[in-house]
């Protein structure tokens, strides 16, 4: 498993409240597929407290990619829409969650706006 993504979600797990998400309830779980494995990360945010875990349960959102697609999207090298409408990526249940989700996510490494991590990531 790729260390970026560790580090993504243990500083997600870690964080606590976050006012981005303050609006937010629900759970998403994120299954990353290589070959006949899949990780398996489920977050569950109450109105922006968030927890983390590695459990496969039933969660609102569903998202499904490769480990190394989500370590682009979690750097920042990819973005989650175009890796969507390519086919790369699967969203099953609730998609508002993800949308909403998606703001934590970086952006582009020299982009500016509202994404948290935008900064700290260069």
């Amino acid at each position: 498993m790729a260390d970026a993504t560790v580090r993504f979600f243990e500083d997600l797990d870690h964080r606590g409240y976050d006012p981005l998400l303050a609006k937010i309830s629900g759970t998403v779980r994120f299954d990353l597929h290589e070959g006949p494995q899949s990780m398996h990360w489920l977050v569950r945010i109450e109105r922006g407290e968030v927890q983390v875990s590695r459990e496969d349960m039933e969660a609102d959102t569903v998202v499904g990619t490769s480990p190394a697609l989500f370590e682009d999207l979690i750097t920042g090298r990819e973005n989650g829409l175009a890796a969507l409408l390519r086919g790369d990526m699967t969203v099953t249940g609730d998609a508002r969650l993800i949308v909403q989700l998606e703001r934590i996510f970086p952006g582009p490494p020299h982009s500016e706006g509202p994404h948290r991590y935008r900064k700290e990531m260069r």
